[in-house]
């Protein structure tokens, strides 16, 4: 039964990974929801655009779960990070973030957060799944190697796309953020799911919401 406070949601909700920061994300919204990490290969097709690789991941680990979890609603994401063109991933070390802060210093950035929402009661895979990218536009900083190397330090942010972590220090380091999403940037673009969520029948003020067909 639903806590004090808490959204009642139709079906069981699952968060489809691992990331600390969509579980904090999500857990804005008062909803009751489990996590489960989707075992999927994440690296990009060859010839594939960053944001049909951010779509294609987010469906895949929705999907992914939703194989094991039945009749649940799933949310998968996926965030690819692009400058002219080319994808900028998670860096892994420290000696790899520095490379992506000077050459994205100064320039602007785009990041794709593609969002999935798997409904498992639905039969029809094909409906199943609705999609949304949401692509914010980030200026970074013109700032010298030593303070790149200093904020590197202190936050180690070698698991995000594009090594800053807006929600922390990183905030120091970017000159603008635009998005119709603000929360997209962070991992999870809670304007773009709540409209998801409606479709699939989560009422979150008692109001009517649509039921699946």
């Amino acid at each position: 039964m639903p806590q004090d406070n808490t959204i009642a949601v139709p079906t069981r909700l699952i968060l489809g990974s691992s990331s600390v920061y969509r579980k904090e994300l999500l857990s804005r919204l008062g909803l009751l929801f489990d996590t489960m990490v989707p075992d999927i290969d994440e690296t990009p097709h060859p010839g594939e655009t960053p944001d049909a690789t951010a779509l294609r991941l987010a469906r895949e680990k929705a999907a992914a779960v939703a194989s094991k979890a039945g009749a649940a609603l799933v949310i998968g994401s996926d965030q690819v990070a692009t400058l002219d063109g080319e994808q900028i991933g998670k860096p892994g070390n420290h000696a790899n973030a520095l490379k992506q802060l000077q050459k994205m210093r100064g320039r602007q950035v785009i990041f794709h957060t593609a969002l999935c929402l798997w409904d498992g009661r639905k039969p029809d895979a094909a409906r199943a799944a609705q999609m949304r990218n949401v692509q914010t536009l980030v200026t970074f900083r013109d700032l010298p190697d030593a303070e790149l190397d200093a904020y590197l330090r202190i936050e180690q942010p070698y698991d995000c796309a594009g090594s800053a972590k807006n929600e922390g220090l990183g905030i120091a380091i970017l000159q603008s953020i635009q998005s119709d999403d603000p929360t997209a940037l962070t991992g999870l673009p809670l304007i773009a799911l709540t409209d998801m969520l409606r479709q699939a029948g989560v009422a979150f003020f008692g109001q009517p919401a649509a039921q699946p067909h």
